[in-house]
């Protein structure tokens, strides 16, 4: 067996065998509620067609999950005053205080990983990890493996990015 699938082997062993506590908590977080206040964070008001687009679930699951968070003061739902079929989303002060408290605690989680790991190990792996993704990003399952020259091409523009987000 190769180093490539022992890695592979590891990989999966540490990312879905192992799971922490914090693992879930971040699982959880990508999905449902919390997932719906920081989609409004972001890009502001919403129709809920956009919301399920942006979770990739059903409008009639955005909507029961909408009641949910409506219910509980985070949200507020508004007739489009341009469009009056259409409903608008919008997060209530209340909603924008818990999605900043839990964005701020799972960067806080992630920040004491960063301390326990040292300054050295964090930048190799960050730099490791923007690597990956972005092979990642240009190997597709199913499709030819990328060219050296389409490999070259995604770490142009990844530097490209990285360059303008500086």
């Amino acid at each position: 067996m190769g180093y490539e699938q022992e890695a592979l082997d590891e990989l999966i062993v540490s990312v879905v065998e192992r799971r922490s506590q914090m693992r879930d908590a971040v699982a959880r977080a990508s999905k449902g509620e919390p997932f719906a206040l920081r989609q409004l964070v972001r890009n502001g008001t919403m129709a809920p067609s956009q919301m399920a687009s942006a979770m990739r679930v059903t409008s009639g699951r955005v909507s029961t999950m909408l009641a949910s968070l409506e219910k509980k003061g985070l949200i507020l739902r508004s007739v489009d005053p341009d469009d009056r079929r259409n409903v608008r989303i919008d997060l209530t002060d209340e909603g924008r205080k818990v999605a900043n408290q839990e964005m701020e605690e799972a960067k806080d989680c992630i920040r004491w990983v960063f301390s326990q790991m040292g300054e050295r190990r964090t930048r190799e792996f960050t730099e490791l990890v923007r690597e990956f993704s972005t092979y990642m990003s240009i190997c597709v399952p199913g499709k030819p493996r990328p060219t050296a020259e389409q490999v070259a091409q995604a770490f142009a523009a990844e530097s490209k990015r990285e360059s303008s987000a500086a």
